[in-house]
């Protein structure tokens, strides 16, 4: 088992503000973490192929970045769907089908794993509730990230007082697609023909799921900012599910982006 140091995350600058309040967060890399191979580093992903027990060390290493155990660490089996679902004093482990977890229950650490979709944090930092989103382009058109913000008022959060980060994810340079996918956005929303630019190829586009996201977010009414991280064409730092296409490989390594309220 090789040790890669630390984890070596990056921040969001509007939550990094809400640290004095006990509201603590990271978009982790893959570096620091005991994968080998293709899965070098951080892998988090329990739907991978990779060892399991150094999956299970990584997610470890996770939650003692935020002085918590693993049984603390709550994420979900990603489905690409709108759902939310409410974590708390409970949790027992379990990975229901949904694409998002809120919590108002402090020691508790909550997050998604991404390889190019939009990892997006909360937090309502009077209510003390906070919430991690998986927003590919299904998730975002499908609405997860409304889905988290209504849940997150459930628990006592004000959409006024929401930010919300969208982390390391595929940037429009790196996201080309084909006519029907641009007809599938269109059909929705015709002023979603903002989020699409030519490519090189005839009937395709590059596609802006960055810029969807943040539209979404501040069109739901809370104040967002994105990162502007690319994880396609970041390697050294980031898995990234369409690079892993282009190339043909047979898997690819998941990162993870948690949020964690500390006990007062």
């Amino acid at each position: 088992m090789k040790d890669d140091a630390q984890p070596s995350p990056v921040f969001s600058s509007l939550l990094s503000d809400l640290a004095p309040g006990g509201i603590a967060h990271a978009y982790f890399t893959r570096k620091g973490g005991v994968s080998e191979g293709i899965y070098h580093g951080l892998n988090v992903g329990l739907g991978s192929d990779d060892d399991k027990a150094h999956v299970e060390e990584n997610r470890r290493r996770v939650a003692a970045y935020f002085d918590a155990g693993p049984e603390k660490l709550a994420t979900v089996h990603q489905v690409h769907s709108p759902t939310a679902v409410i974590v708390d004093s409970r949790y027992d482990g379990a990975r229901p089908e949904a694409d998002a977890v809120v919590t108002a229950t402090p020691g508790m650490v909550v997050g998604v794993l991404t390889a190019d979709c939009g990892p997006i944090l909360f937090a309502d930092p009077q209510a003390r509730v906070i919430g991690a989103a998986h927003a590919g382009w299904k998730g975002a058109l499908g609405g997860v990230l409304e889905s988290t913000i209504a849940a997150m008022i459930s628990l006592g959060a004000t959409r006024e007082n929401i930010v919300a980060s969208l982390g390391p994810s595929i940037s429009h340079r790196n996201y080309e697609v084909g006519a029907e996918f641009i007809a599938r956005f269109v059909e929705t929303d015709p002023s979603y023909a903002a989020f699409f630019s030519p490519s090189e190829r005839e009937g395709h586009a590059m596609f802006d799921l960055p810029a969807l996201t943040l539209k979404r977010l501040t069109d739901a009414g809370v104040r967002a900012e994105n990162l502007d991280i690319c994880t396609y064409s970041d390697e050294e730092r980031f898995f990234s599910y369409r690079r892993t296409t282009h190339r043909k490989e047979p898997d690819y390594g998941r990162q993870i982006s948690a949020i964690f309220i500390r006990e007062e």
